[in-house]
Order: structure tokens, then sequence, then C-alpha cells
């Protein structure tokens, strides 16, 4: 028997895992409405009867690789080509969080969720390679191609300015 302090719920902080669970679908989605209703599977999952977590490691991790996994198999289902290019947000949101969302998920598959978890989460290759179902070796080969994509996205920006 559980002491009382252990009990596992995962709806009582699901709600601060939100905007970090949200981030992490539109690296898989690459589409916000598909973010959205992707999240929206995820917490029905987690706080359904059906236990994602156990109690033991990072609530989120669990998360994500639900969310990732959900992703795999809709896409599966579907076996149709994805857009890797998002367009412009329906919002018609430019500010400079916007923007670097854009090129972010605008990366090819594999990147933004790679770069995502360990740059913008602080994951370790380790983690991030559990999440996504990769070695960690691959992890960091994605991660050093992102990270070489902004920075020449980065300076073609600064070449237009000049």
């Amino acid at each position: 028997m559980r002491p009382a302090q252990e009990t596992i719920d995962i709806s009582r902080d699901l709600v601060s895992l939100l905007p970090r669970l949200r981030r992490f679908a539109l690296t898989l989605t690459r589409d916000g409405q598909q973010a959205d209703d992707l999240v929206q599977t995820v917490c029905e999952r987690a706080t359904g009867r059906q236990p994602v977590w156990n109690g033991h490691g990072r609530l989120e991790d669990a998360l994500y690789t639900l969310a990732r996994s959900l992703r795999d198999e809709a896409m599966g289902r579907r076996r149709v080509a994805t857009n890797l290019h998002a367009g412009p947000s329906p919002s018609g949101e430019t500010s400079y969080t916007g923007a670097v969302q854009q090129v972010i998920i605008s990366m090819p598959e594999g990147l933004a969720s790679a770069f995502l978890l360990v740059a913008v989460e602080h994951r370790t290759y380790r983690d991030a390679g559990r999440i996504l179902g990769l070695a960690p070796d691959v992890i960091a080969s994605r991660l050093a191609t992102a990270r070489a994509r902004l920075a020449s996205m980065a300076s073609d920006m600064t070449e237009r300015r000049a």
C-alpha cells in the first residue's frame, strides 16, 4: 500500500506541462491545429484508466514519448507525406518568438524535436534519445545539423539586413 504523499496524480501536474507539451507537439506536427489535437489526445490518455506513467522518472518524459508514439501511429495509418515547411501562422504572428518558432518547426523532420529537447528543454542526449526512440549519437548528429542550419539561417538574415 502506498503512503498518501506518493499517490500519483497526473492531472495535477499536467496543467503546468501543457505549454512545453504543445511546443514539443509543434515540432512533431508542424501545424498548430494538429499539435493541439495531439496534446488533447495525450492528455486524454494520460488521465485515462490505463496509466502512462508509473511514478518513476519524469512525467514529461512519459508524455513526450506518448506524443511521439501517437504521432508515429497516426503517420503510419495515413501513409501520407507531410508538409515539412510550415506556412505563416493563421494569427499572422510576426513577433520574434513567433519567427523563431517558425524557423525551428520548419526544420526537416527529426531535427526540430531533437533541437527542442536538448537546446531548449536542456535534456541530455540519452534522455532525448529515449523520448524520440533514437540512440544518443543520432541525437547528437541531429542537434549538430539543426545548429548548423540555424547558424546559416541567421547569417542569411544578417546579410539581407545589411
